[in-house]
């Protein structure tokens, strides 16, 4: 099954979304799913939290690193990742904001905008799972992810739209469970295509964003992080009990970013269809990727 017929069937970006918009709203008098009925008023990062907070992650990604995932990609090149994760965490931030995005080795939204022309570039979108309904077919806490457009669930979910419109060409994209997962996915990604450009979209907690901001400058990838609202991981405990499977609440890309990220997503596929490489790919993706085709 063609996961990007409704894009492809279609002669322009707004009679695809509009098809797909009619068809969320008409899963969702179907079969509706849970959603937020508000926003919870909380902040990003408790104070606590907040204190020693470069530490904790560098902790965190060194004692919480079961599978090697890490640790393999850093042995890969220790000496230049490490020159580059100290440059990083000696700065104040690894990063700046622009709302809801962060921004990371690009100084503007603008700039991210001018890097997904280049047809050559590999984009890496990745959407943290608990952006995912409750009934997703594919299951929560997995790197699952079906984003069929004729599952009902699916077509009400704003992961499914991204990767619907995403174009298949020199894009990977990833469900992500935990933040080895992702860590280890983006060193294969970045061995496995030396000398190319990597640039990434990535879904989470604002917690998250702050926290692993200099393990992406490391491997020196340019990019943006969208920040969620909802019931988001504040803390140190909240953020580790989602890691393991454990949440109970829902967060979300709010309605401004999320049409953000379909800006994006189609500029990178409008860029593609000028460059004539729609139907080719040159990228050497990793198993665990979604399948975009």
């Amino acid at each position: 099954m063609n996961k990007l017929r409704i894009w492809n069937q279609h002669a322009t970006w707004e009679d695809a979304e509009d098809a797909w918009d009619s068809g969320a709203a008409a899963a969702e008098a179907k079969q509706p799913v849970k959603k937020l009925k508000r926003l919870p008023k909380i902040p990003g990062i408790t104070e606590d939290t907040a204190k020693g907070l470069k530490w904790k992650a560098f902790k965190y990604m060194l004692t919480h690193d079961h599978h090697g995932d890490v640790r393999r990609g850093v042995l890969a090149h220790p000496i230049k990742y490490t020159k580059a994760f100290i440059k990083s965490a000696l700065r104040k931030k690894s990063f700046d904001t622009d709302g809801d995005f962060f921004l990371y080795g690009v100084d503007s939204i603008s700039d991210f905008e001018k890097l997904l022309t280049d047809p050559d570039a590999l984009l890496v979108l990745g959407f943290s799972y608990c952006e995912k309904p409750f009934e997703c077919p594919s299951g929560r806490f997995t790197p699952d992810c079906i984003h069929d457009a004729d599952n009902p669930v699916c077509r009400q979910c704003k992961v499914g739209k991204c990767l619907n419109a995403a174009p298949a060409y020199n894009t990977i994209a990833f469900s992500i469970p935990t933040i080895h997962y992702i860590g280890g996915r983006i060193f294969d990604i970045a061995h496995a295509n030396p000398g190319r450009k990597i640039l990434f979209a990535i879904t989470a907690c604002e917690l998250v964003l702050e926290m692993f901001g200099d393990w992406g400058n490391m491997v020196d990838i340019q990019g943006i992080g969208i920040r969620f609202g909802g019931r988001i991981c504040n803390t140190m405990k909240a953020f580790e009990l989602s890691e393991a499977g454990v949440k109970p609440g829902l967060t979300v890309v709010k309605d401004a970013a999320h049409q953000k990220m379909m800006e994006l997503i189609r500029l990178r596929r409008d860029a593609m269809a000028n460059a004539g490489r729609e139907g080719q790919d040159s990228v050497v993706r990793p198993s665990s990727s979604l399948d975009l085709a």
